[in-house]
């Protein structure tokens, strides 16, 4: 009975739902990330992977998920942490390097990549269409970082100087690859493993990290008084959060309709970037996100077709 009600949800569309709150808490956890001062991304991300094992500890011990998980999946559950949480780190790092929407942009390009991971280790199908999407991100990232030798010296728009936009970009793209291996990695476990103790493995991973990588740097900071160390809270809070709907939203719909949702993640992030930091996006930022948005929309959108009509997406491909 039970089972038949997880099936079939109470009110229709509420993974749509879900999936549209974890967006706007994952854009405002970025946003809280630029506006934070003195507090390295590295920082930022042990913290946020303290308050993880916080709220996710309770949930493990209800749920009875154990520590370590099946000894066949370990492994796995290494990779899903280490992966994981080098994007936060990467994304967060880039977010303080460069333009929010820029940044957001960028790491949002990982599903062209998850479907290009996938045939290469999962061995799932791949398309000239996975291919052709994979080189209009690409573009769009181009258009985004707009490197000297194919725009020329003076590069107007960016935020700071160039040699940090350069890696904040680089960061921002390596962070959206390491997304996309960490979806190959859950894909890889499937439903074998608890979602909580994923959760867990991630964040204790990340803790230790970061910890060792602070040390490593020598950039570790006591944050000030008052309104940065609420707002590292509220950054563990909300990544959960985020983190817990998005999950919930998989559960109860198709991951095509969930990722055409997720696209509002670029959206809020050029609305966050005008309101609370007074910045109006270039037009080569425009094209760009508009080139990444397109990508990951054609991802979904054949993804989606595909599992609705099998017989006639293998005839049109």
């Amino acid at each position: 009975f039970l089972s038949g009600l997880e099936k079939k949800p109470a009110c229709a569309g509420i993974g749509l739902v879900y999936s549209l709150l974890a967006s706007l808490f994952f854009s405002i956890v970025a946003l809280l990330v630029k506006k934070i001062d003195g507090v390295h991304a590295v920082e930022i991300s042990a913290i946020r992977c303290f308050f993880q094992m916080l709220f996710v500890l309770p949930a493990m011990i209800y749920y009875k998920t154990g520590f370590l998980g099946p000894r066949d999946q370990r492994i796995f559950l290494f990779l899903r942490g280490f992966l994981g949480a080098n994007a936060m780190i990467l994304l967060y790092y880039a977010v303080q390097q460069m333009p929010l929407a820029d940044a957001t942009v960028i790491a949002f390009s990982n599903p062209v990549f998850t479907a290009v991971l996938a045939w290469i280790f999962l061995k799932e199908k791949c398309t000239i269409w996975d291919f052709i999407f994979t080189i209009f991100t690409l573009t769009g990232v181009i258009l985004i970082a707009r490197p000297p030798f194919l725009f020329g010296s003076r590069v107007s728009g960016i935020e700071g100087d160039y040699t940090n936009h350069i890696k904040g970009t680089i960061a921002a793209f390596t962070g959206a690859v390491g997304a996309a291996s960490t979806f190959v990695v859950l894909r890889k476990m499937g439903k074998s493993v608890h979602y909580y103790l994923s959760v867990w493995y991630y964040a204790v991973i990340g803790l230790i990290e970061c910890v060792i990588a602070l040390f490593v740097i020598k950039e570790w900071n006591i944050p000030f008084c008052g309104w940065d160390r609420w707002v590292l809270m509220l950054i563990g809070l909300l990544g959960i959060a985020g983190q817990t709907f998005l999950t919930k939203a998989l559960q109860l719909e198709k991951a095509g309709p969930v990722a055409l949702m997720r696209t509002i993640d670029v959206v809020l992030a050029f609305i966050l970037q005008f309101l609370f930091l007074n910045r109006i996006p270039t037009w080569w930022s425009l094209g760009g996100a508009f080139c990444v948005i397109s990508s990951t929309s054609g991802v979904a959108l054949r993804k989606w077709y595909s599992t609705k009509n099998p017989e006639k997406c293998q005839d049109f491909l």
